[in-house]
């Protein structure tokens, strides 16, 4: 026994009982639902920097301790090269020192032949291999500033 409206009264009570329901029990508010993290092209550039950064770190400092000569702290060598010079494309001579003598060397491809042997002197200050770096840095860079004056003189064609 059915009455025809008791389906619809019934929904209107059940709305109007979980209404009242959910005014009186207490709510927690939802909490905010994190952004997916995605690496996108953003976050691969940010890691290629970064990479590119701490390579370029190593070889920094790799160049500095080579160009300071921190590499060479250990004072008990045995070998030191003191000098060398280039006197053909394959072809050098090589002053080492061993202990209290100095060996003058001719280093070619596949050859290696004393030349003279003479007890190891003090070098000047002028004849240390950075003094020498200088000067020959110094000329390059004032050969170089000729050429650039002697390009930029107006009236003067190439």
């Amino acid at each position: 026994m059915s009455r025809p409206g008791s389906p619809k009264l019934a929904a209107w009570l059940l709305a109007g009982i979980s209404l009242s329901a959910s005014a009186v029990l207490p709510t927690v508010p939802a909490s905010a639902a994190e952004p997916v993290r995605s690496f996108g092209a953003a976050g691969l550039l940010q890691a290629g920097f970064g990479l590119a950064l701490v390579l370029a770190l190593i070889f920094l400092c790799a160049w500095a301790a080579r160009r300071f000569g921190l590499q060479q702290a250990g004072k008990g060598r045995l070998l030191k090269v003191v000098s060398s010079v280039m006197v053909g494309q394959r072809e050098r001579v090589v002053v080492v020192e061993i202990g209290d003598s100095w060996l003058v060397l001719g280093v070619a491809a596949g050859q290696v032949r004393a030349l003279h042997t003479m007890p190891a002197e003090a070098l000047p200050e002028a004849q240390t291999p950075t003094a020498q770096a200088m000067s020959v840095t110094g000329t390059f860079s004032q050969k170089l500033l000729e050429s650039i004056r002697q390009l930029n003189q107006p009236g003067k064609s190439t």
